[in-house]
């Protein structure tokens, strides 16, 4: 349940100027891996099919395959990740570049992140890169750490209702300030994220609740609810 378990969600946690905490759910780089790959295939699919048009111009026809391929490996990222936050793959994969502040990204940061992949790349197969994100507590690269920039998941509302209950639950045990932050915090993030994942985080809280599974997941909700005072 909490954000520093590290076979978890990674949240990095962000004061905005009105004082408001924010919680930022970073990505490792696993799903960065894939939204990268399908990014690449589509960037060859895209060359493989202008290829035969583009040739039979001649020299002239050379030149644009050039000008695409700088277009598609370059301008592609940097574009997408300003106007939209994410390119294609990171959009398949659930995913949004934003400044570490969690504003959106900017022209700047977006080209020195990308310009910088260069360096990620090294020695071969994003190997500085994966080094990186595995060091680095919020899963960032190079290009992220240089720009200011950082990988968020980015997941869409939850087709099923989450489980909210009404009733009240009293904790079995007197809780520390910081334990009853963390179990107000499980029931305000606990409807973004799916039934199995609710599962998981209530089954760490299993010695509070005294239950496992849904029925821990309705427990802390309850408990939560103590806490927030509505009886």
């Amino acid at each position: 349940m909490s954000a520093s378990q590290p076979m978890l969600d990674t949240w990095l946690e962000v004061i905005t100027p009105e004082g408001v905490p924010l919680h930022l759910p970073a990505a490792g780089p696993v799903p960065r891996a894939l939204a990268w790959l399908i990014d690449l295939l589509i960037r060859l699919g895209v060359l493989i099919l202008m290829s035969p048009v583009l040739m039979a111009l001649g020299g002239f026809g050379q030149g644009l395959y050039l000008g695409l391929m700088f277009l598609l490996f370059w301008a592609y990222p940097i574009v997408l990740e300003v106007w939209f936050g994410r390119t294609v793959g990171k959009r398949a994969l659930g995913l949004r570049v934003v400044a570490r502040d969690g504003a959106p990204l900017g022209w700047m940061a977006a080209i020195v992140r990308n310009l910088l992949r260069t360096v990620d790349m090294l020695p071969f197969g994003y190997a500085l890169g994966l080094l990186s994100c595995l060091c680095d507590a919020h899963g960032r690269r190079l290009g992220d750490l240089v720009a200011g920039s950082l990988v968020i998941h980015n997941p869409t509302q939850p087709s099923v209702a989450p489980a909210r209950i009404d009733t009240v639950i009293v904790p079995p045990v007197a809780l520390q300030p910081g334990e009853q932050a963390a179990l107000i915090a499980f029931a305000d993030r606990a409807p973004a994220l799916s039934a199995p994942r609710q599962r998981e985080l209530a089954d760490i809280a299993s010695p509070l609740s005294q239950a496992r599974g849904q029925d821990g997941v309705l427990r802390l909700y309850a408990m939560a609810n103590w806490l927030l005072g509505r009886r």
